[in-house]
């Protein structure tokens, strides 16, 4: 289920609960409050036992579903103490919890999704040209261990210029729901397929830390590699293609991909 659907989703039914539990004879509005926010985040709860959408989204979600709760108690015991014309001040909370909820439903899909191409051409410049995400994972040292890493990571791709493999990648554009069959064909630079080979797929979100899913390919004949690759949620997702011998990896490629 779409992250989005379930946060507006789930906003809704607050509203709807809510206003339903005024027709309950000796429900008070503080309990009404606690039921219409505590139904739905036990139900979204529920939805993802086995697909955990990671720390950052479910705080929205408990976040937005608490605060629509506090608001609409907050607005039905104002306008019990003062039912004529409502004073500018309530509505200004309001439309603040209010517009908290799109900005934060905005930075999810952002997040999930990617900055849309429109925005990211006007925005970022030269969006046309390729796929645009961020790999900033967050602030680190630039110590002695940041230089390292550039240097392994330079190292690692003149070893696989120097190896000359010609890797082909199927099926990751060929959308089965969630799952994607993907093949991997690997030759060296005489044509002739590479031996020996052990390939993984690994899957993280753009800007993670680390990866999310490990994906093991299966080795179909001399040379090629099939597997089937499963999403965790719909979004952006990078691939990692590792090729190991002889217990190192040889070969990295990083590919993108966007389940709607």
């Amino acid at each position: 289920m779409n992250t989005l659907t379930t946060l507006f989703g789930g906003l809704a039914a607050v509203l709807v609960l809510y206003a339903g539990g005024g027709w309950i004879r000796g429900l008070s509005p503080v309990l009404r409050a606690i039921l219409a926010a505590g139904i739905p985040l036990l139900a979204y709860f529920v939805s993802i036992v086995g697909r955990w959408p990671g720390v950052d989204v479910t705080a929205i979600h408990i976040s937005v579903f608490i605060a629509a709760g506090l608001v609409l108690y907050m607005t039905s015991q104002y306008r019990q103490r003062s039912p004529g014309r409502m004073h500018w001040a309530p509505k200004l909370f309001i439309a603040f919890f209010a517009g908290l909820a799109v900005i934060e439903a905005t930075l999810l899909y952002i997040a999930t999704q990617g900055l849309p191409q429109p925005l990211a051409h006007r925005w970022l410049g030269g969006a046309g040209t390729g796929k645009i995400y961020s790999g900033f994972s967050g602030v680190v040292e630039h110590g002695q261990d940041a230089a390292k890493a550039v240097s392994s990571t330079l190292s690692q791709r003149h070893s696989e210029s120097q190896l000359g493999w010609q890797v082909r990648v199927r099926g990751l554009s060929e959308t089965d729901g969630m799952r994607r069959s993907v093949q991997v064909q690997v030759i060296d630079r005489t044509g002739l397929p590479v031996t020996g080979l052990a390939a993984e797929l690994w899957l993280s979100r753009p800007g993670a830390p680390e990866a999310e899913k490990k994906q093991a390919l299966a080795a179909t004949a001399v040379g090629e590699h099939a597997g089937l690759l499963t999403l965790p949620a719909p979004g952006r997702w990078l691939v990692e293609l590792r090729l190991n011998q002889g217990g190192k990896t040889r070969y990295r490629e990083t590919l993108e991909l966007v389940q709607p």
